[in-house]
């Protein structure tokens, strides 16, 4: 039946990703200290050029301009970079700035904001500040205060496109729970949770097994206090009453008589349990480092005001501390991928959080999985921003649109496994391989057996976007809405506790 189903009609050609003004597939926001999103591919918006004679995996770089001026200080991200420019160049190629944006017609209060930063400091800031601005700004931040998830907001989700995305997980996490001996406790933690739609039908899915729901105890890392009340809502939560002051909000779920936590950030779950950690379309929103080859070696792409008070990009001068990140990626990468490429994206941000991710897992047990869009290799130049569900302009009016870049699963395996001798690292593989492999064809085939016509073509369209690929070859609606598939554009990579052997379906 399922297959007569979903091939009954010759396939139509596939097709990249257009910029229509309904795209069927796109991504979710996610939370660590910042707010995750995720969005399907999309070619780099630059060329890649072979250049010649370049070095194959060494940078050319003078390390002695890398300094903090204690005169004249400031401060790249909170935790992680400072430094100062003595003087900003603006560097040209072939006599053309690199690119600018139209200015908004009228400054908002984040554009004030990012303008004001650049005016104190007296230069530039990096990409991946700008994208910490843009996303996750307290007053003006585009994840903070609102719901950018589904038809009406700025993209759609896996889990908001079937419910049989949230159950798959679900069994992989009752799976990896078996692995590790069934432990009466167990953290289950996500990063980034959206609307809460991947874990309460996670939840739904497990409430007939209880051994396995009565061991968890709910852990959703957020920091935005809109999502956090979506969150509660979709849990169908009960607050715990007299909860003490400063201690992280404690609720219980009734969809499977569990209970939920809140938390800003990773670091404040609690410690010393066994740990399964779901990171869905978290990693793609982490800021990135752009860099760029120029005759001095490599040099980070900076955001500029220009004198007509528009925002465009710039080249440092001098090398910056997020070089030390380039220069690890690149010890890393096999030669010929960096030969290649005169443009690389870093994000030390994930490099961090998955560092950070292996320590915890190889000291307490447990594993995590991260589903997102990516590569399994260095990354170009891939930073993007979606505006209801249409792709625009990176500085164009930011605060207004959705930022992310492609995931480096390459990276993130070799931190993991540089973090902690006790874990290993399994895949990636294809969304559809993962999907497929955990039974999401039989949990189809159950649901159609006792559903409405309207249901079924519902299930249909939710089951080749999260493991076709390319255009659904049975659709017979609006051509502007098509399914499109994310099976193979999406891939599962799971870093887990060295004593508890291979997870599924990874074998």
């Amino acid at each position: 039946m399922l297959r007569k189903l979903l091939f009954g009609q010759a396939p139509r050609a596939y097709r990249f990703l257009s910029t229509q003004s309904t795209l069927p597939l796109l991504s979710k926001c996610s939370v660590f200290s910042y707010c995750s999103s995720s969005r399907p591919e999309i070619p780099p918006s630059n060329s890649i050029e072979h250049l010649e004679d370049q070095p194959t995996n060494t940078i050319s770089i003078d390390r002695s301009g890398l300094y903090s001026s204690p005169g004249n200080f400031f401060s790249f991200s909170p935790s992680l970079y400072s430094y100062h420019f003595t003087s900003v160049l603006l560097i040209f190629f072939g006599g053309d700035v690199l690119e600018h944006s139209h200015e908004p017609s009228s400054d908002s209060e984040l554009v004030k904001h990012l303008k004001g930063i650049i005016k104190f400091r007296g230069g530039p800031i990096s990409v991946a500040e700008y994208m910490e601005e843009v996303l996750t700004n307290p007053k003006a931040g585009f994840y903070i205060n609102r719901d950018v998830f589904g038809a009406e907001g700025d993209f759609i989700t896996s889990p908001e496109v079937s419910q049989m995305f949230g159950e798959m997980v679900g069994v992989w996490a009752m799976c990896l729970w078996e692995q590790m001996g069934q432990p009466k406790r167990v953290n289950l933690v996500e990063l980034g949770p959206g609307r809460g739609t991947l874990m309460a039908d996670l939840l739904r899915g497990a409430s007939k097994f209880k051994n396995f729901t009565e061991s968890l105890h709910i852990h959703m890392v957020e920091c935005s206090p809109a999502l956090q009340k979506l969150q509660h809502q979709s849990l169908k939560c009960m607050d715990e009453e007299n909860t003490s002051e400063g201690v992280d909000k404690r609720s219980l779920s009734t969809l499977a008589g569990t209970p939920v936590s809140w938390h800003a950030t990773l670091e404040q779950v609690p410690f010393g349990l066994p740990t399964i950690i779901i990171a869905h379309e978290f990693y793609d929103a982490l800021p990135v480092h752009q860099f760029q080859r120029g005759s001095r070696g490599w040099c980070e792409k900076m955001i500029d005001v220009t004198e007509d008070s528009s925002f465009r990009f710039v080249l440092s001068p001098q090398p910056t501390p997020a070089t030390l990140y380039l220069m690890k990626r690149c010890k890393w990468a096999v030669p010929k991928e960096v030969e290649k490429l005169n443009q690389i994206e870093v994000c030390p941000k994930a490099m961090d959080l998955t560092s950070t991710l292996a320590k915890r897992i190889g000291a307490d047990g447990g594993g995590a999985l991260i589903i997102d869009y990516g590569l399994n290799g260095v990354v170009s130049d891939s930073l993007q921003a979606i505006r209801k569900h249409k792709f625009v302009n990176i500085l164009d009016n930011p605060g207004s649109a959705d930022l992310s870049a492609y995931v480096d699963f390459a990276s993130i395996k070799h931190s993991a496994e540089e973090a902690s001798d006790d874990v290993s690292v399994h895949g990636p593989i294809t969304q559809s391989q993962f999907l497929g492999s955990l039974g999401i064809n039989f949990r189809v085939e159950a649901l159609l057996q006792n559903c409405t016509d309207e249901q079924a073509e519902s299930l249909r369209t939710g089951y080749w976007r999260l493991v076709g690929d390319g255009e659904a070859p049975f659709w017979e609606g609006p051509e502007e809405q098509i399914p499109i598939g994310m099976g193979t554009r999406y891939m599962a990579m799971a870093i887990v506790n060295k004593k508890q052997g291979i997870p599924i379906p990874f074998q």
